[in-house]
């Protein structure tokens, strides 16, 4: 009898165990509900932890638009975003989340998948050097189940069809240029586009509580002036960009070997996220190129004899 009441407990703690073991309270999030919404973006944005970071790749075709001409196909387009979401309290609007990331763009040649270095400009027959797209950080407002008027927070584009939930955004683009003066509101040359990221998932992915995150699909469209790198003065036009990918599961190993070799050899910060309490202000390849402008002229100054003109 003891032999058999010591088989029972020992069997009754092992299932208590097993119960424990179990996700508290997995089930299906509801999008109706603040907090599910909230949790619904996150899980279509992140990756599993904090400190396990989300790898979206995506890969497409970069075209010039210039009035009076063919559309152009420029470049091969390869890129990636490295990003952590950060837990955010608010004593009133509740607990939500931010996104901190980094992201690279390759510039590829169309025919041969190389990545371009220096670039012959159709537009103007000059010989340019290209600039990567690499910006550090690209981070987002934070998230949270009220707003601050006390609204409570709505998908607002999100849209069931079957077993798929689709979440397009359109994010309209207009402000002064970094890379112009302070007179732009009476001359015009304001930095005008607008970026367009579809988000596509499995219902059972992305509503399941009892899975750490989802793995969405994203397409991802992009118009905007020409980059500075190009040097096409006032010339008249646009470059779009097309292209479609996915959240990773494999993180930044399943990167694309292009993209991986490139990473490694030339901006190594990539392949981590930022830090946790990056408080940066936003990079663009805009303002890149300031700063890499402004620092290449301060070296060539500094490198003049003095008395140089």
């Amino acid at each position: 009898m003891k032999f058999a009441n010591l088989l029972f407990a020992v069997t009754s703690l092992a299932g208590a165990a097993a119960l424990a073991a179990q996700p508290a309270q997995a089930r299906m999030l509801d999008p109706n509900v603040p907090e599910d919404a909230v949790e619904i973006s996150k899980r279509m944005q992140c990756g599993v932890s904090e400190d396990e970071p989300a790898v979206y790749h995506w890969s497409g075709n970069v075209y010039g638009r210039s009035p009076g001409q063919r559309d152009k196909l420029l470049f091969k387009g390869e890129g990636m975003n490295i990003r952590r979401c950060v837990e955010v309290q608010d004593p009133e609007r509740g607990t939500g989340w931010r996104i901190i990331s980094r992201e690279v763009m390759l510039m590829l040649d169309p025919t041969t998948g190389e990545v371009v270095d220096t670039w012959e400009n159709p537009y103007t027959g000059e010989t340019v050097n290209v600039m990567q797209i690499h910006n550090d950080p690209v981070n987002s407002r934070p998230t949270f189940p009220r707003g601050t008027d006390g609204s409570p927070y709505k998908i607002s584009t999100l849209r069931e069809a079957g077993p798929y939930v689709f979440m397009p955004f359109e994010v309209p683009l207009f402000y002064t240029n970094p890379l112009a003066g302070e007179y732009q509101d009476f001359v015009g040359g304001k930095y005008h586009a607008m970026e367009i990221f579809d988000f596509a998932a499995l219902k059972s992915d992305l509503y399941d509580s009892s899975k750490p995150t989802a793995y969405p699909m994203i397409s991802w469209v992009r118009i905007s002036g020409w980059a500075p790198w190009m040097e096409m003065g006032g010339r008249p036009g646009q470059m779009v960009f097309n292209a479609m990918g996915r959240k990773l599961p494999g993180g930044f190993e399943e990167l694309p070997e292009i993209l991986k070799t490139e990473i490694r050899e030339n901006y190594p910060i990539y392949e981590q996220a930022p830090p946790k309490d990056d408080t940066r202000k936003n990079e663009t390849t805009w303002t890149k190129f300031k700063l890499l402008t402004d620092k290449a002229r301060a070296e060539s100054d500094e490198a003049k004899p003095a008395g140089g003109h």
